[in-house]
């Protein structure tokens, strides 16, 4: 049998006082005549009894359950990624919200049931997050409803959203090399494919750093973003004369690769050259040496969304979340 649950009125037997003295008490309202002395007793009630609220109860007075929704495609269980769920759900927890999650792996009517299972079950407000940063489209179930946009964006930026600085990460991981003394030597490895946020953000922001020295890549090393067509291509292009001093790669996939192929060419990171990468995945501290490399903000855009969705002041709009460059050993001065 369950066991028994302690209720208002118990409280309020125990301490002497009315029922509706307890339920303000309780409630946190300073707005009522209360006596300290009564107010003492219903605390001290409730903990001896180990009272719990009826949240089901308060929820059907205040149409409030204090609960989120985050639906995503294969956010939730990709290890990587999964820390942005971490980010919502410890920052739900600390504003006492419970965060349910529903995973559809981009199928839309599976999307579709999972927001309208939510909204039956009283829902207050929802995060629609993707696994890849791209506009998308919520589902029309969740129109007039709080909502927050992560790792994506609507088409007209309308709806309150927040997605990686990628801009600042591409101009940061090139000021490290600068800053290192490389200028003419630099090559760019892995192909921005303009439909994908990330490369073109990523592009924009490697560019942007050059132009502010009146510098330009040394040269660009095209490949798919995985470890074998970036090796096959870095290998290719250091067996040139145009060997590069530095690279940068668009992905740490792209880094491991690049390392196998300048180790089978005999050349040393840093010492021959310097390599800096992004998303600092598991993948960029097990390189030897470790690679420099641009993390992405997971867990900070799982916390600042559910902070955005419970701010009832909060403006529509895209904010971009920073990217922070971990600095490791793959990148020295320019040899000679």
């Amino acid at each position: 049998m369950p066991a028994h649950r302690v209720t208002m009125l118990e409280v309020a037997k125990r301490a002497g006082v009315s029922r509706t003295t307890a339920s303000f008490v309780l409630a946190g309202r300073r707005d009522m005549r209360i006596s300290v002395d009564a107010e003492q007793r219903v605390l001290r009630a409730a903990r001896e009894l180990d009272y719990r609220p009826n949240m089901m109860a308060r929820g059907l007075r205040t149409r409030l359950t204090d609960t989120i929704g985050l639906i995503s495609d294969t956010l939730a269980t990709e290890p990587f990624a999964g820390n942005v769920v971490r980010g919502a759900l410890a920052t739900a927890l600390r504003h006492q919200h419970l965060l349910f999650i529903g995973e559809t792996e981009g199928d839309r009517i599976v999307e579709e049931r999972l927001v309208h299972d939510m909204i039956d079950r009283g829902v207050d407000g929802f995060l629609y997050a993707t696994m890849f940063t791209r506009q998308a489209r919520p589902p029309p179930a969740l129109k007039g409803h709080p909502l927050v946009l992560v790792n994506c964006m609507d088409r007209d930026a309308t709806t309150s959203a927040v997605v990686p600085d990628e801009l600042s990460a591409g101009r940061a991981a090139v000021q490290t090399l600068l800053a290192a003394g490389h200028t003419d030597g630099i090559h760019l490895v892995g192909t921005p494919a303009a439909n994908i946020f990330a490369a073109r953000e990523r592009l924009a922001g490697i560019q942007a750093a050059l132009d502010e020295r009146d510098l330009c890549l040394g040269g660009r090393i095209a490949c798919d973003w995985w470890p074998e067509p970036a090796y096959a291509a870095v290998a290719k292009a250091v067996s040139g004369a145009a060997r590069p001093t530095a690279l940068v790669c668009l992905n740490d996939r792209i880094a491991f690769g690049a390392y196998q192929a300048l180790q089978e060419a005999g050349l040393r990171v840093p010492d021959d050259v310097s390599v800096v990468s992004f998303d600092d995945s598991e993948l960029a501290a097990w390189l030897h040496p470790a690679v420099t490399s641009v993390a992405l903000p997971h867990m900070e855009l799982g916390r600042r969304a559910v902070e955005l969705l419970l701010d009832k002041e909060r403006e529509p709009g895209v904010e971009r979340i920073p990217m922070l460059l971990h600095e490791r050993g793959s990148i020295g001065p320019p040899r000679g």
